[in-house]
This record gives C-alpha cells, sequence and structure tokens, in this order.
C-alpha cells in the first residue's frame, strides 16, 4: 500500500513509498483511513525543522478519521464499518503512574503516531481499541480527522487554563492550533480576541476574523503591544497563546501579558531563548505548558464538532488525493491554507 514516508534527516526527504498491508493483532483493531489532517509538524518533518525524537523511516501523519476494516479477536465493542477517529498514543506502557492516573498522554514511554511510530498518511493504521472514537451523525470524515487540534486547543485552553468571561486573550500564530484556541477561547467566554500572525499569514489572519477574533494583527506592520495596552485597563492580556514555537513570540508574550496573568505555550521549537525570564518573575505571571489530551478531551471536542461550535468549513483549505501531498504541504508552507486535508475513497 502507499505511504508517505520520512527516510532522511536532510530538508525534502519525504516521498511515497509502497509498505506492507499490516496484520491485525488480537488486541488491535485496523482502520481504513479516510481523511487525514496535515499538521504544522509534518511540515516540519517535511522540511527536517522537528525539535522532537523521531524514529527512521516513518510514516507521517497522525490527525486521522477512518472505517474499521479488521477487528483483533480479543477486542470487543467495536465491529468492521463502524465510522471512528483515533488519538495520537498509539502506545502506552500502561502501568506508570501517569497511564494508571488517567495522564496516559504523559506516559514516558508513550509512542505517538507519526513521530515513534508510523502513522496515518497511508492507507490501513493499527490501533489501539481503547484510544478509538465513534464519530456522532453528521461529523464527516474531513471534519473528524481535525478532532486532534481540537483537542489540543481544548487541553491548552480548558484543561490548563482558567479562561474566564470577559478575559483579553492574545493568540499568537494562526496556523492550524491558534484558529481552533481562538475558537475555544470564545466558545470559553473570553471577551476580546486578539490574534497575531505576519505578511504571510494575511489569508489566515482573515479567517481568524471570521472566526470571531475581535482584532487580528500583522506584526510586521502594526506593533502588537501598544494594541494590547490599548485595550481593556490596560494592564494587558489575562491570557496569551503561544501557538508558534518561536522564542521571540515568548519573549513578546512576556510584554503583552498582564500581572497574574498566564502564557499558556503549547508551540515547539528547536531555539534557545536567549533573552531574560524575569519579567515573568516580575509579573508573578503563569507560564504553562501543555501537551496532547486523553480520552475525556476527545469527547468533548467530537461534541463540540456536532453541534457546530467548532466551525471547521473556514479551516480547511482543500482535500487532496496522497499523491497531491507536496501541494498539501506547501500551501500550508506559504499561509495560504489553515490546514489541508489528505483523502482516501
Amino acid at each position: 500500500m502507499d505511504a508517505l514516508v520520512k527516510y532522511g534527516l536532510v530538508d525534502g526527504q519525504v516521498e511515497i513509498r509502497q509498505t506492507d498491508e499490516p496484520e491485525c493483532p488480537s488486541d488491535r483493531v485496523l482502520i481504513g483511513v479516510r481523511a487525514a489532517g496535515v499538521c504544522g509538524s509534518d511540515v516540519h518533518l517535511w522540511r527536517n525543522h522537528q525539535s522532537w525524537e523521531i524514529n527512521l523511516p516513518l510514516v507521517l501523519g497522525h490527525e486521522f478519521s477512518g472505517e474499521v476494516v479488521a477487528v483483533g479477536a480479543d477486542v470487543d465493542g467495536v465491529a468492521p464499518g463502524d465510522r471512528v477517529t483515533c488519538e495520537t498514543a498509539a502506545k502506552v506502557c500502561g502501568r506508570c503512574s501517569y497511564c494508571l492516573g488517567g495522564a496516559y498522554n504523559l506516559c514516558p514511554n508513550r509512542l505517538g503516531y507519526g513521530a515513534l511510530i508510523d502513522g496515518a498518511f497511508t492507507d490501513i493504521v493499527v490501533a489501539r481499541p481503547e484510544i478509538l472514537h465513534p464519530l456522532p451523525d453528521g461529523v464527516s470524515w474531513e471534519h473528524a480527522a481535525l478532532t486532534e487540534p481540537g483537542c489540543v486547543a481544548y487541553n491548552a485552553l480548558v484543561e490548563k487554563t482558567d479562561v474566564r468571561a470577559g478575559d483579553l486573550v492574545v493568540v499568537q500564530g494562526p496556523g492550524p492550533i491558534g484558529i481552533m484556541a481562538l475558537q475555544v477561547a470564545r466558545i470559553q467566554g473570553a471577551g476580546t480576541l486578539v490574534v497575531l500572525g505576519t505578511g504571510a499569514d494575511q489569508a489566515r489572519l482573515d479567517i481568524a476574523a471570521e472566526l470571531g477574533a475581535d482584532h487580528v494583527v500583522n506584526i510586521e506592520e502594526e506593533d502588537p503591544h501598544a494594541l494590547v495596552q490599548s485595550l481593556g485597563d490596560g494592564f494587558g492580556a489575562d491570557l496569551v497563546v503561544d501557538c508558534t514555537g518561536h522564542s521571540a513570540a515568548l519573549q513578546s508574550g512576556m510584554e503583552m501579558v498582564r500581572p497574574n496573568g498566564q502564557i499558556t505555550k503549547i508551540g515547539w521549537g528547536p531555539q534557545p531563548l536567549n533573552f531574560n525570564l524575569d519579567p515573568l518573575v516580575q509579573k508573578a505571571a503563569t507560564l504553562q505548558g501543555c501537551f496532547s489530551h486523553t480520552f475525556a478531551t476527545w469527547e468533548r471536542v467530537l461534541t463540540l464538532l456536532q453541534t457546530g461550535q467548532l466551525n471547521l468549513d473556514p479551516v480547511i483549505g482543500g482535500l487532496y488525493p496522497l499523491t497531491d501531498w507536496h501541494e498539501a504541504f506547501s500551501a500550508m508552507e506559504c499561509g495560504a491554507s489553515v490546514k489541508s486535508v489528505l483523502v482516501w475513497n
């Protein structure tokens, strides 16, 4: 079967290769992929800009939905033909304090799809039944494939952050996670929403405005700090959400956050900081990291998709067959699209 494989640690060393169709272990399920979202991390892997551990060769992709095509002999509650989406924790140990406490996303032995184990840019994926979620009625394959980035935003803004009604929230970066974070902050009752990007992000900033941002700022043309200080009581943002991964964004966030405010960091990036963290101390502000998600997060986000509270129609910039992966990746890299989705018939 076809699979999109990263085969080396050089920019561009990604190609479609033939791989063997997997057998179904007794405790696993096989999913026939119907749609898979291209994550910004997939683009980073294509360019070899990742800042996390990976195994090579590697089938990329971790955001997907599909149809169950085979069920292991020891699996109950799942049947061929079920429409599902799947979490990213392909393997966890099941024995550590994090797994036993429900925070299996932080298991030190976790293997994630498209990073440490082959992912979803292929025809069939092997999955643990424990991480499958039936699709609600009315949720399309394409929308279901984007449950995962919705869960990243939900974990960050609901489970790790206290967003209160009326808060001034600044989202740095209008990529897929930034646009999801914008919508979750709106659902949480944020009072004023500001989304920051660059000139290359103009199309994405327009979508952010369409989805409820009160202010969208090209930071190459307008000073975001001055704007934030002009809003509300002038003390700064209650919450800054860093969806960029760039060190400069964290430095800027420390300037914009108000005393006793919070910075929630979602974006990954390999750059060193090269600046002082004293403003964080002086303001008694909180810097919160967040990673991945758990079962309950997925169930909540699927409800938001079913009810339309998470609007994905403006987010999906194009549907592409796997053979057109290069076009799909390029559309996201240049900022023309918030999210590209690969589709299978």
